[in-house]
């Protein structure tokens, strides 16, 4: 088992999110399973990692002292940097552009209001929270228009599909996929991948 660099997570969009990044990119690493329901995140050991106790958090020890990397999105990041091309192009210029662009839509347009909404209903504003989860599958359908080609920033994977794909999965049933066709295969060719599978079962039970 390669304990050089560890991913601590759970079943969750963020933590199969940094997961599949670092499939994508081949970056060797070892799944560390935190079980929230025994509050295994609000342990002293992983506190030390990650104050906030929250899923996922990179460790890293190639590097002295070792890097910890404690938000998805940064990790994916890391992933990309580890792997150069893989998630992104890796020469400056409009299709780099591009990736970025669709990925931080994603990121900050879907996946930053739909856990606004999960906070919203975990204190009663049930009201709110459904005004901001039509909004979240106003955005993902918005996003078929991205899909002139293969992937949503072009031809190719890239991280701008890693960030689509898991707020995507974790709403499916709330999408009308007869009226998505391009959405629709998108979805399935992303699921397909093996690295994909390999990081949605990253954190399941042994």
């Amino acid at each position: 088992m390669d304990t050089t660099i560890e991913l601590y997570g759970a079943q969750t969009g963020n933590s199969q999110r940094a997961a599949i990044a670092l499939e994508e990119a081949g970056v060797r690493y070892t799944a560390r399973r935190l079980d929230l329901l025994a509050r295994e995140h609000r342990d002293p050991a992983y506190l030390a990692l990650n104050p906030a106790g929250k899923v996922p958090t990179l460790v890293d020890s190639t590097s002295v002292p070792a890097r910890i990397i404690n938000q998805s999105n940064a990790i994916i990041q890391f992933a990309d940097a580890s792997a150069p091309g893989r998630l992104a192009p890796a020469q400056p210029g409009w299709e780099r552009d591009r990736v970025f662009d669709r990925y931080f839509f994603f990121v900050t347009d879907v996946i930053a209001p739909s856990h606004a909404a999960f906070f919203l209903r975990q204190n009663g504003l049930d009201e709110a929270a459904a005004k901001i989860e039509r909004r979240v599958i106003e955005q993902l359908v918005y996003s078929e228009s991205f899909l002139t080609r293969a992937f949503m920033a072009g031809d190719h994977f890239s991280m701008a599909d890693i960030s689509a794909f898991t707020i995507a999965a974790s709403v499916r049933e709330q999408l009308d996929w007869a009226t998505l066709p391009r959405l629709s295969r998108w979805f399935n060719a992303v699921s397909a991948r093996p690295a994909v599978e390999r990081g949605l079962r990253a954190f399941q039970h042994p």
